[in-house]
């Protein structure tokens, strides 16, 4: 959650374009996510050409050499943003709408991209060179302050502020999970670079990029130096779907800013018959959408096998457990509800995680992770994909703290569960001997089982009551006595003075 001189500057540029005669949100933010990836453009360039120069590899710039835009030749030096924002504001109008706009929407060769199908009926919509010069000096601005706070995911954390200014951003569920509990979910679960990784309700791909991000720093020479594994991470690994083409768009480009050439992101609806994945991927890590109900007539049949609900929480987990291959892992958030929910479709979906795979980790967060945009408790669930069982045991943390406060400000605290979450489940053999009154224990499965595969932390976890040594009657009534003489001498004190 932003706050302070960047809350209001974003403020400021959604003022700028309501003066401008732009006011549909989603047509703002449509806008805004365009001059973002070209600005972003330039200095993923420049930064490529750095990284390439240090590791000795050849590096060939977009904007090198001329550039063919529809019928007419140009410098592509030209398309640069830190080139035109210094133009006059009619040709800065000119250029923006005749060359660099034409010159991203056919950025990437390949017609079947992500990037190339959601771009291709994007619209450049400012309407005068006065308004594009005054959205371009205030998101350079923007820029300034996010470079002053890089040791966040700033970017993420634009796109969240953004995305609350849609009025329905809260009923619709179009709001980023936090990327800092993406940041966690990503450690838990320490990508490969063999790994194929999917979000079955991508958004704007914030669990793909931060998995993108990790493999990065933590595999950086043995994907970049292996031809055939960075083939794999720029063209095959990263798999997303959502029903919002808005969403898709920003999440496309995205990935592309992050460094992936070709991530596969498509309009989908994951939980209909449309969705054919079966024992795909090795990987899934997701924030599915937890309210409301639909129409069963419009859901996969074997998803309902599994579980027979109008429940979208309820049949995204059946459907990562139908998408990934067999040992192949994903940590989810659900809403509490999931955990012990005591309707014969609840039931089912724990029993089958439970009993025909291995769930290895259960993590309750508090109710505040989400807010200001929505309240509601959630936990990860961690689990791996077997056919056959294998569950032992089941590892449980109560996260009281995620770093932030937990009311609609979310600001900074020093209370921080999170590393400690990620050290504990990296080390569980020093987890054995935990109590039920410490944050994280394990339960044994028959333990679960008996309690109706209840997964709920609360059902478990012992309180640890400490015996409070009262004052004994005689003292009580003595202070008691005390309090009297002074009241008494208080009112006699009163009756002299008047």
């Amino acid at each position: 959650m932003i706050t302070g001189e960047l809350k209001n500057r974003i403020d400021g540029l959604w003022n700028i374009f309501a003066a401008g005669g732009l006011v549909n949100p989603l047509d703002v933010i449509e806008q805004v996510t365009y001059l973002m990836f070209i600005r972003d453009l330039d200095d993923v360039d420049n930064l490529r050409a750095k990284e390439c120069a240090m590791l000795g590899l050849p590096h060939k710039s977009i904007f090198a050499d001329e550039v063919q835009v529809g019928e007419r030749t140009i410098h592509g030096s030209q398309l640069k943003w830190s080139v035109f924002h210094d133009f006059p504001a009619g040709k800065m109008y000119s250029v923006m709408q005749e060359w660099v706009f034409p010159f991203i929407k056919t950025l990437h060769g390949d017609k079947n991209s992500a990037y190339s199908k959601y771009m291709d009926d994007a619209i450049f919509k400012l309407p005068t060179p006065l308004l594009l010069s005054k959205v371009v000096d205030c998101l350079d601005d923007i820029y300034t302050q996010m470079a002053q706070l890089q040791d966040t995911d700033i970017r993420g954390d634009v796109y969240e502020y953004l995305l609350s200014k849609i009025s329905q951003s809260g009923r619709n569920g179009q709001f980023r999970t936090p990327r800092h509990i993406i940041r966690m979910m990503v450690e838990l679960m320490q990508p490969r670079p063999d790994d194929v990784i999917c979000d079955p309700a991508c958004g704007t791909s914030g669990f793909l990029v931060t998995a993108g991000e990790y493999l990065k720093e933590q595999h950086k020479e043995e994907i970049f130096f292996n031809k055939q594994k960075k083939d794999h991470y720029m063209n095959h690994m990263f798999f997303g779907y959502d029903m919002d083409r808005t969403m898709l768009r920003i999440g496309a480009m995205n990935m592309m800013t992050h460094g992936v050439d070709n991530p596969y992101i498509e309009y989908r609806d994951s939980l209909s018959d449309q969705n054919t994945d079966k024992e795909k991927y090795s990987l899934i890590l997701a924030n599915p959408p937890f309210k409301g109900s639909l129409d069963a007539d419009t859901v996969s049949a074997d998803l309902l096998k599994v579980c027979k609900t109008k429940k979208t929480e309820l049949l995204f987990l059946a459907l990562f457990l139908r998408m990934l291959k067999v040992g192949g892992r994903g940590a989810v958030i659900v809403p509490d509800g999931v955990l012990f929910g005591s309707s014969t479709a609840h039931k089912a979906i724990r029993k089958e995680l439970v009993d025909g795979n291995r769930l290895e980790a259960v993590i309750s967060m508090p109710s505040g992770v989400f807010k200001p945009y929505a309240g509601v408790s959630t936990g990860v669930l961690i689990f791996t994909k077997t056919g056959h069982g294998g569950t032992d045991k089941v590892w449980f943390y109560d996260m009281t703290a995620d770093g932030l406060s937990l009311d609609d400000k979310r600001i900074p605290v020093a209370e921080n569960d999170i590393p400690d979450i990620v050290a504990r489940f990296h080390n569980l053999r020093e987890e054995e001997n935990r109590q039920r009154t410490d944050k994280s224990f394990f339960v044994p499965k028959a333990e679960i089982v008996g309690n109706g595969y209840d997964l709920s932390i609360n059902k478990y976890k012992k309180a640890e009551y400490k015996p409070v040594e009262y004052p004994s009657t005689e003292e009580l009534m003595a202070q008691l006595h005390e309090l009297e003489m002074e009241i008494t001498a208080g009112l006699a004190e009163l009756e002299e003075m008047l």
